[in-house]
């Protein structure tokens, strides 16, 4: 292969890393932001932990559904379309939520004294909803696309590079939010919707004109067709819509819905989320009441947890992965979530050691970010590019059941006198180790699915063949 095509290639390649990682971390933007907002919430409001619990669950388990749904068709239909309406769509929704009050003369949504009516909860957690299915419009085609542009053998690296977009949207979402409420003060609740979703609207353009479906579409050659692998490498074949359709079928039955170790993946990774979601959704709030923090050190802290902790943990977990592991991204994570646990049971014990318990908060992300990253890159190199959008929209909608727990359980929890957080920290840390047994069964297993996909590749070949000797 000449230079100009291997630099063409790589130009692509990165600026299609660089826009997914700017477009997803603008997702955040308009998804975490109600969690940092919770406090504010509460306070202003009168909204209650329970309240903030159920929208929590509802938002995570229909955004899980629309990451299967929208995994399905993201193998099918244009990616960045999908991506750029379901980023400018959002951002409508943050910004209607800011004006529910204004609906206050037509619509008892206010009481007498400024406090949330059932009226407001409803509206609120409507479109709250609506944006939990929207914000299920942002993964699939991230993993999808970089199946499609980055070598099989490179995922596990670049893909964590990508992940960190995670981590940079929660983190630097954390600071503006912790800014506009240490500013302004809880009265402000309205901008943690309306500034998110102002820039949102700008990342929606960049992702509809930056990004481009496919290498082919810009004259580029398939990526593990530059790899020491030689997969799926038939054009012709691959230009034939039948037999597109043919592959397509029993790619999505045998090497994502089939394939045993997907499912392990997506219920070890509903384990791994409730750690996650521990951090991320509660952190702020943990921090505040049970620590005794104050609303601005918290979300900055909740900040450092993003972008300190998960940023380069996910580095760390991509590279190491890729350079002692043989990018088998399940041991990799075994190792890190049992790290995570350990990390969050020092954090729950220690009360009045404030370096020490936030220390420990940002290490158990450091950890946990590891194999949220690496699953959903373990079930695209199992499920191959041609099925990666399907697999991870099963490993969603498993591993997005979780904010039932972290979300509606934990908020009952945590209400609960008797339990209060200390009965949130066990649940949190008993889940965290099912999680780590799981992952430790597959320690053994391939690091990709491509040599099985070979051979389900020549049975669907035989099959298009003899289909097209009987017409």
């Amino acid at each position: 292969m000449d230079k100009a095509t291997v630099n063409k290639y790589n130009y692509w390649q990165w600026r299609t890393l660089i826009i997914l990682m700017i477009g997803y971390a603008l997702f955040y933007f308009v998804r975490k932001n109600f969690s940092i907002a919770m406090p504010a919430l509460e306070s202003e409001l009168g909204l209650s932990k329970t309240q903030l619990g159920i929208f929590l669950t509802l938002n995570g388990v229909i955004y899980g559904v629309s990451r299967f749904i929208n995994g399905m068709l993201a193998d099918r239909f244009s990616r960045k379309r999908m991506m750029a309406i379901g980023l400018l769509l959002s951002a409508v929704v943050n910004i209607a939520i800011g004006f529910i009050p204004a609906v206050n003369g037509f619509f008892s949504v206010l009481d007498t004294t400024g406090k949330a009516t059932v009226g407001f909860v409803y509206i609120l957690g409507s479109l709250w909803l609506i944006n939990g299915y929207l914000q299920g419009m942002g993964y699939p085609p991230c993993s999808s696309l970089m199946a499609h542009w980055i070598k099989p053998s490179e995922l596990a690296t670049k893909q964590s590079i990508w992940n960190a977009s995670h981590s940079i949207g929660a983190g630097l979402l954390a600071l503006m939010i912790g800014a506009i409420l240490g500013t302004f003060g809880n009265s402000a609740w309205q901008w943690c919707f309306w500034a998110p979703a102002i820039l949102a609207i700008f990342g929606a353009a960049l992702i509809f004109f930056g990004l481009k479906d496919t290498p082919a579409s810009v004259g580029l050659p398939n990526p593990e067709d530059m790899d020491s692998h030689k997969h799926e490498d038939a054009p012709a074949e691959a230009e034939d819509p039948e037999f597109t359709r043919l592959a397509y079928k029993k790619f999505v039955s045998k090497m994502a819905f089939g394939n045993p170790i997907i499912w392990i993946i997506a219920v070890a990774d509903f384990f791994v989320y409730v750690i996650r979601f521990t951090i991320l959704d509660w952190g702020s709030t943990i921090l505040v009441q049970d620590k005794g923090l104050d609303i601005t050190l918290a979300a900055s802290i909740v900040g450092a947890c993003e972008i300190v902790g998960g940023i380069v943990g996910m580095l760390f977990a991509g590279w190491a992965t890729d350079k002692f592991f043989k990018s088998k991204a399940q041991c990799t994570s075994a190792i890190c979530t049992v790290m995570a646990v350990i990390c969050l049971f020092v954090f729950w014990q220690v009360k009045d050691i404030p370096w020490l318990f936030i220390t420990m908060l940002v290490l158990s992300a450091f950890f946990i970010y590891g194999p949220q990253a690496l699953l959903g890159i373990a079930a695209s190199n199992q499920a191959t590019k041609r099925a990666a959008a399907t697999a991870n929209g099963i490993v969603g909608i498993v591993c997005y059941l979780s904010p039932i727990v972290s979300g509606a359980v934990f908020g009952l929890i945590a209400d609960n006198p008797e339990l209060g957080w200390d009965g949130v920290y066990i649940a949190a840390i008993a889940m965290g180790i099912v999680g780590a047994v799981l992952l430790a069964l597959l320690w053994g297993k391939p690091a990709d699915g491509y040599e099985k996909a070979e051979k389900l590749l020549e049975e669907v070949r035989a099959e298009y063949e003899a289909k097209k000797a009987q017409n």
